[in-house]
């Protein structure tokens, strides 16, 4: 799958990146028809320890699920921000299944 991943006002590191691809990538387990998910990295400028914030958008055929996690560190986040996807897909597929 195609994940196109931002950071806004800074350099995410490569290792970040491949850990979100490979995260994102698990998404199609239980979900085989997504076509692409765009993740946004953003800092937040607040003393708060939980200023990262990771967006992340996952498009299926007539729909799109959006998620927003704040955390500490962006893997967290991501983590969360994916486990969150996964029950959004698991739902979306029981539905399709009970209309067959």
């Amino acid at each position: 799958m195609k994940v196109n991943t931002q950071s806004v006002n800074f350099n995410a590191d490569s290792k970040l990146i491949d850990f979100i691809q490979r995260r994102m990538d698990k998404l199609e387990l239980f979900y085989d028809k997504i076509i692409q998910s765009d993740v946004y990295l953003k800092v937040e400028n607040t003393s708060e320890k939980e200023n990262k914030i990771v967006e992340a958008k996952v498009s299926v055929p007539g729909d799109s699920f959006i998620v927003k996690k704040q955390c500490k560190s962006f893997e967290e986040g991501a983590d969360m921000a994916a486990s969150s996807l996964e029950r959004q897909l698991k739902k979306r597929k029981q539905k399709l299944r009970s209309h067959i």
